[in-house]
């Protein structure tokens, strides 16, 4: 077997090498399952498959945030939830210039798409069992001129609950779409990247520094 890395520019590769060096169960449970693009190749289809607005007869209406999963019973999560936050009226242009929200998804404003990220971990950590793994894809982004580190917030609130940040992986995007008016008053680097972190339901801690 070729060796492993941390950065690609498909995401079934990176899929497939996390199940091949964490999990010894293929993916049981994606919540936010949508069309299931993540399952249209060598990715096994989960067993259990639901999304709160639900785009197929097997997919079951639910929320992340209160799964009807007994407690302890899952090795394997995959979640993609939403990763932007807006009410802007562009939601209801029939142009492109908010593309990508209507195609992925919103919540109204950020603390409530990041109050979402908290329970929908909780949850996760409740279904879990010992040294289950949850595969977590989110991208940061800048919204209204403010830098949102995603991927550090979701980092430090898994860990506050439990969970050990196992690995870390950064899928190159091919393409982005980039409205017009971003080209002409860019105050931030285009984000070409997202991320698949790997969550194990585990007690081992990290030391960076002594008395921590």
């Amino acid at each position: 077997m070729s060796i492993i890395k941390s950065v690609y520019d498909n995401e079934e590769v990176i899929i497939d090498a996390i199940l091949k060096l964490h999990c010894t169960h293929p993916i049981q449970l994606d919540p936010t399952y949508s069309k299931g693009n993540f399952y249209k190749g060598k990715i096994k289809q989960p067993k259990l498959k639901y999304d709160i607005y639900p785009q197929s007869d097997d997919v079951i209406k639910a929320n992340a945030e209160s799964l009807p999963i007994e407690n302890n019973s899952l090795h394997t999560i995959m979640f993609d939830p939403p990763f932007l936050a807006t009410k802007g009226p562009s939601l209801q242009k029939e142009d492109n210039s908010n593309r990508i929200n209507k195609r992925f998804g919103v919540y109204p404003t950020e603390i409530e798409l990041h109050t979402f990220y908290i329970n929908a971990l909780k949850e996760f950590y409740r279904i879990l069992d010992k040294n289950g793994i949850l595969i977590f894809k989110c991208q940061d982004k800048v919204s209204s001129g403010k830098q949102y580190l995603s991927h550090v917030f979701i980092i430090n609130e898994a860990e506050k609950l439990g969970f050990y940040t196992k690995d870390i992986f950064i899928l190159l995007a091919k393409m982005r779409i980039v409205a017009d008016w971003q080209k002409k008053n860019q105050k931030h680097c285009r984000k070409f990247h997202s991320y698949f972190i790997v969550f194990a339901k585990s007690k081992k801690k990290i030391k960076y520094i002594l008395g921590a």
